[in-house]
């Protein structure tokens, strides 16, 4: 969050704001951002995304920066892969499916894996 809090520190000077200016760009309050500013806090993206548009920064750049979403854009950067799923147990752990389907899109599976 101390990164988060530099880079927009950082790009509130660059775009020569003072943190009441800020405030009233991004519609958070001026103590809020003070907070952000140090580390203090963990924002939501909702509230990354209203301070990158204050600044006129790309809210990818800040989500990027608070570590909501890695460098590629593909979502949380800390957030490990999901554990792969086979086919087969997904179709057996679907609610949605009556017995014979399941059963069937089983058979059509098999097929495809023979």
């Amino acid at each position: 969050m101390e990164a988060l809090g530099r880079f927009i520190h950082s790009q509130r000077k660059l775009a020569n704001l003072s943190l009441r200016e800020l405030a009233a760009l991004s519609d958070l309050s001026n103590a809020y951002l003070s907070q952000l500013e140090r580390g203090l806090h963990q924002p939501s993206v909702r509230v990354v995304s209203q301070i990158a548009r204050a600044l006129g920064v790309p809210p990818e750049t800040m989500l990027s920066q608070a570590g909501l979403m890695d460098d590629a854009g593909r979502g949380p950067a800390a957030a490990a892969p999901p554990d792969p799923v086979s086919a087969a147990d997904a179709i057996r752990d679907d609610p949605g499916l009556t017995d014979a389907q399941r059963e069937a899109l089983l058979a059509v599976l098999r097929s495809f894996e023979r």
